[in-house]
């Protein structure tokens, strides 16, 4: 009772004392690179593109037919546009106020920095989330390794455990009757005990096959010795 005791207690002892750390949150965000950079790749894509094409038409403005082109070729990387948007533009270019074409310049630079900005913790919460998510199946290989780990300690254990009750039965039996019968018993405990050792070892097989070879040859011997026995034995008579 007091060793099993001492094998929970260590048990108990080692599972806290090795317990992980706790993972970091994973943000919300896709784990694979591959969508966030695509995307990005394409929207870069598209910003240049009709940046390019809104800088021809500022250059070119005394030309209203590349003006046309070039504007045709910006839209159509941009989703159509709303009713109420291209009405506050139309007002403003018929107004043709510069402060009102300035604020709108700023706003526009503002909406842009802060969409750059949104994008930028995308792409730093894809990654942190990629992280963490490495973590995470580290950290199931690292449990799925100590599970295996502790059954097999508990079945080790439980060996020991075995092997220790017939060592004890052996002893008893070795005083009271007699080394025959508690030998036996005492070479069967620690062999019981030993016995997870010998499978986890290396030269498992080796100790195997030696071991099969050992009883085959002790059984051709033991045949053997009987044949030679019945040839050598004295001719005896039928009774009549």
């Amino acid at each position: 009772m007091r060793l099993l005791l001492a094998i929970c207690v260590s048990l108990l002892a080692n599972g806290c004392a090795s317990s992980p750390k706790a993972l970091p949150e994973q943000p919300n965000a896709p784990t694979s690179e591959g969508i966030v950079a695509t995307v990005g790749k394409q929207w870069d894509t598209a910003d240049q593109k009709v940046a390019a094409s809104v800088t021809i038409v500022r250059e070119m403005a005394d030309r209203p037919e590349v003006v046309r082109s070039e504007a045709t070729v910006a839209l159509s990387f941009l989703p159509p546009v709303e009713a109420g948007e291209l009405a506050v533009a139309r007002a403003r270019a018929i107004k043709a106020d510069p402060k009102e074409a300035a604020d709108a310049t700023a706003f526009g630079k503002k909406l842009l920095a802060t969409i750059n900005q949104n994008w930028a913790k995308v792409e730093a919460d894809q990654s942190e989330a990629k992280r963490v998510s490495n973590l995470k199946d580290a950290r199931i290989v690292e449990l799925t390794a100590e599970v295996e780990r502790v059954k097999k300690e508990a079945s080790a254990n439980l060996w020991t455990l075995a092997g220790v009750g017939i060592a004890v039965i052996g002893a008893i039996a070795t005083a009271f009757a007699g080394p025959k019968v508690g030998i036996p018993l005492l070479l069967s405990g620690a062999a019981i005990g030993a016995f997870p050792l010998i499978v986890d070892s290396e030269y498992f097989s080796i100790i195997v096959g030696t071991t099969l070879a050992l009883a085959a040859g002790l059984g051709i011997y033991w045949l053997w010795d009987r044949v030679r026995d019945s040839a050598n034995a004295p001719y005896e008579p039928p009774q009549k």
